[in-house]
Protein backbone atom coordinates (compact mmCIF):
# COMPACT_ATOMS: atom_id res chain seq x y z
CA UNK A 1 0.00 0.00 0.00
CA UNK A 2 1.22 3.32 -0.85
CA UNK A 3 0.49 6.01 1.83
CA UNK A 4 0.29 9.64 0.39
CA UNK A 5 2.62 12.75 2.28
CA UNK A 6 1.77 16.13 2.80
CA UNK A 7 3.27 17.47 -1.03
CA UNK A 8 4.73 20.63 1.15
CA UNK A 9 7.05 19.23 3.49
CA UNK A 10 8.35 16.22 1.31
CA UNK A 11 9.43 19.20 -0.37
CA UNK A 12 11.08 20.87 2.40
CA UNK A 13 14.99 20.14 2.78
CA UNK A 14 17.60 20.21 5.87
CA UNK A 15 18.40 23.50 6.48
CA UNK A 16 21.98 24.67 5.52
CA UNK A 17 23.14 25.34 8.56
CA UNK A 18 22.82 22.24 9.97
CA UNK A 19 23.71 20.11 6.50
CA UNK A 20 26.92 21.36 7.37
CA UNK A 21 26.92 21.27 11.39
CA UNK A 22 26.00 17.90 11.20
CA UNK A 23 29.21 17.07 8.92
CA UNK A 24 30.91 17.60 11.82
CA UNK A 25 30.69 13.80 13.42
CA UNK A 26 33.40 13.05 10.51
CA UNK A 27 35.59 15.71 10.96
CA UNK A 28 36.12 15.59 14.65
CA UNK A 29 39.80 17.78 14.68
CA UNK A 30 37.48 20.28 12.55
CA UNK A 31 36.68 23.85 14.12
CA UNK A 32 33.01 24.23 14.40
CA UNK A 33 31.87 28.21 13.59
CA UNK A 34 28.40 27.37 12.27
CA UNK A 35 26.29 27.54 15.27
CA UNK A 36 24.82 30.68 16.75
CA UNK A 37 24.68 29.37 20.47
CA UNK A 38 26.24 31.52 23.39
CA UNK A 39 28.98 29.38 24.42
CA UNK A 40 28.26 31.26 28.23
CA UNK A 41 26.48 29.03 30.78
CA UNK A 42 22.92 30.04 31.49
CA UNK A 43 23.15 32.74 34.52
CA UNK A 44 23.25 30.34 37.61
CA UNK A 45 20.81 32.84 39.72
CA UNK A 46 18.08 31.61 36.66
CA UNK A 47 19.50 27.62 37.18
CA UNK A 48 18.77 28.16 40.45
CA UNK A 49 15.50 29.27 40.14
CA UNK A 50 14.60 26.56 38.03
CA UNK A 51 15.43 23.74 40.15
CA UNK A 52 14.17 25.99 43.11
CA UNK A 53 10.15 25.83 41.00
CA UNK A 54 10.55 22.22 40.69
CA UNK A 55 11.51 21.13 44.31
CA UNK A 56 8.43 23.47 45.29
CA UNK A 57 6.18 20.62 42.77
CA UNK A 58 5.60 23.42 39.92
CA UNK A 59 5.62 20.96 37.61
CA UNK A 60 2.11 21.17 36.07
CA UNK A 61 0.36 22.95 33.07
CA UNK A 62 0.25 26.76 33.46
CA UNK A 63 -2.37 28.61 31.73
CA UNK A 64 -2.09 28.50 27.32
CA UNK A 65 -0.32 31.59 27.00
CA UNK A 66 1.99 31.14 30.00
CA UNK A 67 2.15 32.21 33.59
CA UNK A 68 0.64 35.52 34.37
CA UNK A 69 3.76 36.30 36.68
CA UNK A 70 6.09 35.60 33.58
CA UNK A 71 3.52 37.37 31.36
CA UNK A 72 3.56 40.88 33.38
CA UNK A 73 7.71 40.62 33.56
CA UNK A 74 7.91 40.36 29.83
CA UNK A 75 5.32 43.56 30.27
CA UNK A 76 7.35 45.31 32.14
CA UNK A 77 10.75 44.31 30.53
CA UNK A 78 9.73 45.87 26.97
CA UNK A 79 8.20 48.66 29.18
CA UNK A 80 11.47 49.63 30.59
CA UNK A 81 13.87 48.74 27.29
CA UNK A 82 12.14 49.44 24.76
CA UNK A 83 9.03 51.90 25.46
CA UNK A 84 6.73 49.23 24.55
CA UNK A 85 3.55 48.82 26.35
CA UNK A 86 1.48 45.46 25.93
CA UNK A 87 -1.26 43.96 28.79
CA UNK A 88 0.09 40.66 30.07
CA UNK A 89 -3.79 39.77 30.22
CA UNK A 90 -4.34 39.89 26.06
CA UNK A 91 -1.21 41.18 23.95
CA UNK A 92 1.58 38.44 24.97
CA UNK A 93 2.02 34.31 24.73
CA UNK A 94 4.75 32.61 25.98
CA UNK A 95 5.91 30.29 23.32
CA UNK A 96 8.52 27.49 22.79
CA UNK A 97 11.61 29.68 21.70
CA UNK A 98 11.00 32.22 18.99
CA UNK A 99 10.49 29.39 16.49
CA UNK A 100 7.27 28.74 17.53
CA UNK A 101 6.16 32.11 18.27
CA UNK A 102 6.49 32.49 14.53
CA UNK A 103 5.26 29.41 13.51
CA UNK A 104 1.94 30.62 15.55
CA UNK A 105 2.24 33.86 13.89
CA UNK A 106 2.16 32.82 10.36
CA UNK A 107 -0.12 30.18 10.95
CA UNK A 108 -2.95 32.67 12.32
CA UNK A 109 -2.17 35.30 9.79
CA UNK A 110 -1.83 33.18 6.39
CA UNK A 111 -3.99 31.82 3.83
CA UNK A 112 -3.73 29.61 0.81
CA UNK A 113 -2.06 31.74 -2.16
CA UNK A 114 -0.70 35.00 0.11
CA UNK A 115 2.29 36.62 -0.33
CA UNK A 116 5.13 37.19 2.53
CA UNK A 117 8.05 39.57 1.81
CA UNK A 118 11.18 38.44 3.27
CA UNK A 119 14.48 40.37 3.18
CA UNK A 120 16.98 38.35 1.83
CA UNK A 121 19.63 37.11 2.88
CA UNK A 122 17.33 35.65 5.83
CA UNK A 123 17.28 33.25 8.33
CA UNK A 124 16.61 29.87 6.36
CA UNK A 125 14.05 28.51 9.02
CA UNK A 126 11.34 31.16 7.86
CA UNK A 127 10.68 30.19 4.13
CA UNK A 128 9.41 26.23 5.31
CA UNK A 129 6.72 28.02 7.72
CA UNK A 130 5.64 29.80 5.18
CA UNK A 131 5.78 27.36 2.57
CA UNK A 132 3.55 24.79 4.82
CA UNK A 133 1.01 27.42 5.12
CA UNK A 134 0.16 27.20 1.84
CA UNK A 135 1.84 31.43 1.42
CA UNK A 136 4.45 31.88 -1.35
CA UNK A 137 7.96 33.91 0.27
CA UNK A 138 9.01 36.97 -2.24
CA UNK A 139 12.49 37.67 -1.81
CA UNK A 140 13.68 41.40 -1.92
CA UNK A 141 17.45 41.26 -1.84
CA UNK A 142 19.59 43.73 0.48
CA UNK A 143 22.91 43.22 -0.37
CA UNK A 144 22.99 45.65 -2.84
CA UNK A 145 22.05 48.36 0.45
CA UNK A 146 24.42 47.05 3.08
CA UNK A 147 21.89 44.52 4.02
CA UNK A 148 19.44 46.82 4.70
CA UNK A 149 15.81 47.30 3.17
CA UNK A 150 15.46 49.47 -0.03
CA UNK A 151 11.71 51.12 0.59
CA UNK A 152 11.65 51.30 -3.49
CA UNK A 153 12.75 47.57 -3.82
CA UNK A 154 10.15 46.82 -1.07
CA UNK A 155 7.26 48.40 -2.60
CA UNK A 156 7.75 46.92 -5.90
CA UNK A 157 7.77 43.32 -3.77
CA UNK A 158 4.01 44.48 -2.47
CA UNK A 159 1.14 43.06 -4.45
CA UNK A 160 -2.35 42.30 -4.07
CA UNK A 161 -1.64 38.91 -2.34
CA UNK A 162 0.46 40.49 -0.04
CA UNK A 163 0.18 39.74 3.61
CA UNK A 164 2.85 40.43 5.75
CA UNK A 165 6.55 41.59 5.83
CA UNK A 166 9.18 39.96 7.99
CA UNK A 167 11.74 42.08 9.37
CA UNK A 168 14.15 40.42 11.37
CA UNK A 169 17.10 43.32 13.09
CA UNK A 170 19.32 42.54 14.14
CA UNK A 171 20.06 40.44 11.58
CA UNK A 172 20.93 36.27 11.41
CA UNK A 173 22.96 36.03 9.03
CA UNK A 174 24.36 39.22 8.13
CA UNK A 175 24.71 41.50 12.10
CA UNK A 176 23.01 44.17 10.55
CA UNK A 177 21.03 46.79 12.28
CA UNK A 178 18.44 49.46 11.59
CA UNK A 179 18.80 52.85 12.94
CA UNK A 180 15.71 54.68 13.83
CA UNK A 181 16.25 56.88 11.13
CA UNK A 182 16.76 54.26 9.04
CA UNK A 183 13.14 52.51 9.78
CA UNK A 184 11.35 55.93 10.07
CA UNK A 185 10.64 56.08 6.47
CA UNK A 186 9.83 52.17 6.05
CA UNK A 187 7.10 52.75 8.95
CA UNK A 188 5.98 55.44 7.52
CA UNK A 189 5.34 53.56 4.31
CA UNK A 190 4.16 50.40 6.28
CA UNK A 191 1.40 52.32 8.15
CA UNK A 192 -0.58 52.82 4.78
CA UNK A 193 -0.30 49.25 3.69
CA UNK A 194 -2.90 47.03 4.59
CA UNK A 195 0.13 44.89 5.84
CA UNK A 196 0.95 43.11 8.67
CA UNK A 197 4.82 43.65 10.08
CA UNK A 198 6.19 40.25 11.66
CA UNK A 199 9.03 41.56 13.08
CA UNK A 200 11.55 39.14 14.51
CA UNK A 201 13.39 40.65 17.56
CA UNK A 202 15.07 37.46 18.87
CA UNK A 203 19.06 39.36 19.32
CA UNK A 204 17.52 42.61 20.24
CA UNK A 205 19.85 42.18 23.59
CA UNK A 206 22.61 41.87 21.45
CA UNK A 207 23.83 45.22 20.16
CA UNK A 208 27.14 47.05 19.95
CA UNK A 209 27.00 50.85 20.53
CA UNK A 210 23.19 51.19 19.78
CA UNK A 211 20.24 50.35 21.43
CA UNK A 212 17.92 48.38 19.80
CA UNK A 213 14.79 50.11 18.88
CA UNK A 214 11.61 47.82 18.05
CA UNK A 215 9.47 48.40 14.84
CA UNK A 216 6.49 48.81 16.95
CA UNK A 217 7.49 51.23 18.69
CA UNK A 218 7.18 53.52 15.42
CA UNK A 219 4.21 55.72 14.91
CA UNK A 220 1.51 53.66 13.57
CA UNK A 221 3.31 50.19 14.01
CA UNK A 222 1.74 48.96 16.91
CA UNK A 223 -1.25 47.72 15.52
CA UNK A 224 -0.17 46.02 12.66
CA UNK A 225 2.77 44.60 14.29
CA UNK A 226 3.62 40.89 15.40
CA UNK A 227 7.06 41.33 17.92
CA UNK A 228 9.14 38.00 18.17
CA UNK A 229 11.21 37.57 21.04
CA UNK A 230 12.67 35.56 23.58
CA UNK A 231 15.74 34.14 26.01
CA UNK A 232 17.70 31.82 24.28
CA UNK A 233 20.44 34.49 22.72
CA UNK A 234 19.88 37.44 25.27
CA UNK A 235 20.46 34.85 28.63
CA UNK A 236 22.24 32.08 26.49
CA UNK A 237 18.91 29.80 27.59
CA UNK A 238 18.79 28.11 24.23
CA UNK A 239 17.72 25.02 25.00
CA UNK A 240 15.32 26.20 27.65
CA UNK A 241 12.89 27.08 24.89
CA UNK A 242 11.14 30.47 25.58
CA UNK A 243 10.10 33.08 23.05
CA UNK A 244 7.22 35.20 23.34
CA UNK A 245 4.54 37.08 20.89
CA UNK A 246 3.52 40.70 21.52
CA UNK A 247 0.65 41.79 19.55
CA UNK A 248 -2.56 43.82 19.94
CA UNK A 249 -5.09 42.00 21.80
CA UNK A 250 -7.57 41.25 18.84
CA UNK A 251 -4.44 39.47 16.96
CA UNK A 252 -3.00 37.80 20.31
CA UNK A 253 -6.57 35.93 20.71
CA UNK A 254 -6.12 34.43 17.40
CA UNK A 255 -2.85 33.23 18.04
CA UNK A 256 -3.20 31.78 21.69
CA UNK A 257 -5.82 28.97 19.57
CA UNK A 258 -3.35 27.87 17.42
CA UNK A 259 -0.32 28.07 19.76
CA UNK A 260 -2.22 25.96 22.71
CA UNK A 261 -3.57 23.33 19.79
CA UNK A 262 0.21 22.88 18.78
CA UNK A 263 2.05 23.03 22.28
CA UNK A 264 -0.69 23.54 24.72
CA UNK A 265 1.43 25.90 26.96
CA UNK A 266 5.26 26.22 27.01
CA UNK A 267 7.72 24.05 30.25
CA UNK A 268 6.63 25.16 32.79
CA UNK A 269 10.06 24.49 34.87
CA UNK A 270 11.45 27.15 32.19
CA UNK A 271 9.22 29.88 32.50
CA UNK A 272 10.20 30.12 36.30
CA UNK A 273 13.35 30.19 35.12
CA UNK A 274 12.25 33.52 32.89
CA UNK A 275 10.68 34.82 35.28
CA UNK A 276 13.88 35.32 37.22
CA UNK A 277 16.01 36.56 33.47
CA UNK A 278 13.62 38.78 33.07
CA UNK A 279 13.44 40.23 36.88
CA UNK A 280 16.70 39.60 38.53
CA UNK A 281 18.65 39.40 34.97
CA UNK A 282 17.42 42.12 32.78
CA UNK A 283 21.55 43.44 32.51
CA UNK A 284 22.87 39.44 32.34
CA UNK A 285 23.32 40.72 28.48
CA UNK A 286 25.60 43.56 29.08
CA UNK A 287 28.32 41.49 30.36
CA UNK A 288 28.31 38.81 27.02
CA UNK A 289 27.79 41.34 24.74
CA UNK A 290 31.19 42.64 26.37
CA UNK A 291 32.44 39.79 24.93
CA UNK A 292 31.18 39.41 21.76
CA UNK A 293 32.39 43.05 20.88
CA UNK A 294 36.03 41.62 21.66
CA UNK A 295 35.32 38.88 19.27
CA UNK A 296 33.77 40.03 16.95
CA UNK A 297 36.55 43.14 16.80
CA UNK A 298 39.19 40.50 16.16
CA UNK A 299 37.41 38.41 14.15
CA UNK A 300 36.58 41.68 11.50
CA UNK A 301 40.35 42.76 11.69
CA UNK A 302 41.58 39.30 10.76
CA UNK A 303 38.90 38.82 7.79
CA UNK A 304 39.82 42.13 6.68
CA UNK A 305 43.36 41.25 6.73
CA UNK A 306 43.18 38.17 4.81
CA UNK A 307 41.33 40.76 1.88
CA UNK A 308 38.01 39.30 2.58
CA UNK A 309 35.57 42.07 2.33
CA UNK A 310 32.46 42.53 5.00
CA UNK A 311 30.29 44.71 7.11
CA UNK A 312 31.07 45.39 10.16
CA UNK A 313 28.44 44.01 12.57
CA UNK A 314 26.34 46.06 14.97
CA UNK A 315 24.29 43.01 16.65
CA UNK A 316 24.00 39.83 16.82
CA UNK A 317 26.87 37.32 16.90
CA UNK A 318 27.50 36.43 13.08
CA UNK A 319 29.70 38.45 10.84
CA UNK A 320 28.58 37.75 6.46
CA UNK A 321 31.65 38.24 4.61
CA UNK A 322 32.55 37.70 1.09
CA UNK A 323 33.93 34.76 -0.15
CA UNK A 324 37.66 35.18 -1.83
CA UNK A 325 38.25 35.87 -5.63
CA UNK A 326 38.14 32.98 -7.80
CA UNK A 327 35.57 31.02 -5.80
CA UNK A 328 32.26 31.41 -7.78
CA UNK A 329 30.45 28.91 -5.32
CA UNK A 330 29.50 29.40 -1.67
CA UNK A 331 28.63 25.59 -0.93
CA UNK A 332 31.71 24.54 -2.98
CA UNK A 333 33.91 26.96 -0.87
CA UNK A 334 32.66 25.88 2.63
CA UNK A 335 32.98 22.40 2.02
CA UNK A 336 36.60 22.93 0.59
CA UNK A 337 37.39 24.48 3.83
CA UNK A 338 35.70 21.84 6.28
CA UNK A 339 37.46 18.77 3.74
CA UNK A 340 41.12 20.43 3.04
CA UNK A 341 41.13 23.76 6.02
CA UNK A 342 39.36 22.02 8.54
CA UNK A 343 36.85 24.83 9.45
CA UNK A 344 33.04 24.73 9.15
CA UNK A 345 30.95 27.79 8.21
CA UNK A 346 28.07 28.31 6.74
CA UNK A 347 27.50 29.26 2.62
CA UNK A 348 25.74 31.83 2.37
CA UNK A 349 23.68 30.26 0.05
CA UNK A 350 21.85 28.52 3.30
CA UNK A 351 20.29 31.73 3.51
CA UNK A 352 18.32 32.44 0.05
CA UNK A 353 20.33 32.77 -3.21
CA UNK A 354 20.50 36.34 -2.12
CA UNK A 355 23.16 35.33 0.35
CA UNK A 356 25.32 33.42 -2.55
CA UNK A 357 29.08 34.78 -2.71
CA UNK A 358 29.46 34.95 1.36
CA UNK A 359 29.59 32.76 3.83
CA UNK A 360 28.25 33.21 7.43
CA UNK A 361 30.82 33.02 10.36
CA UNK A 362 29.21 32.88 13.78
CA UNK A 363 31.82 34.38 16.81
CA UNK A 364 29.72 32.86 19.70
CA UNK A 365 32.68 30.97 20.54
CA UNK A 366 35.72 31.47 22.62
CA UNK A 367 38.76 33.60 21.70
CA UNK A 368 41.14 30.20 21.59
CA UNK A 369 38.44 28.56 19.39
CA UNK A 370 38.62 31.89 16.68
CA UNK A 371 41.93 32.47 16.91
CA UNK A 372 42.54 28.44 15.55
CA UNK A 373 39.32 28.79 13.53
CA UNK A 374 40.83 31.85 11.65
CA UNK A 375 44.35 30.56 11.29
CA UNK A 376 42.95 27.68 9.48
CA UNK A 377 40.81 29.93 7.30
CA UNK A 378 44.12 31.83 6.06
CA UNK A 379 46.00 28.92 5.86
CA UNK A 380 43.31 27.59 3.30
CA UNK A 381 43.05 30.70 1.32
CA UNK A 382 46.91 31.36 1.40
CA UNK A 383 47.14 27.66 -0.52
CA UNK A 384 44.54 28.45 -3.22
CA UNK A 385 45.99 31.90 -3.90
CA UNK A 386 49.36 30.12 -4.09
CA UNK A 387 48.31 27.59 -6.08
CA UNK A 388 46.53 30.32 -8.36
CA UNK A 389 43.93 27.32 -8.87
CA UNK A 390 40.55 28.17 -7.83
CA UNK A 391 36.94 26.88 -8.04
Amino acid sequence: MALSMNARVLGLETPGIRKFSNQLVHFPGAVNLTIGQPDFPTPAHIKEAAISSLYADYTSYSHNAGLLSLRKEVQSFFEEKYGLFYHAEDEIIITIGASEALDAAFRTILEEGDEVVVLAPAYPGYIPLIVLCGAKPVLVDTSANGFKPDLELLKQSVTNKTKAILFNYPSNPTGVILTKEEMEPLAEWLKAQDLYVISDEIYSENTFGSRHVSFAALDGMKERTILINGLSKSHSMTGWRIGYTLAPASITEQMVKVHLYNVVCAPITSQYAAIQALKFGRNDPEWMNEAYVKRRDYVYERLHRMGMETEKPQGSFYIFPKIPDGFSDSYIFATRLLHEGGVAVVPGSAFTPYGEGYIRISYAYSMEILKEGLNRLERFIHHYKAKESFV
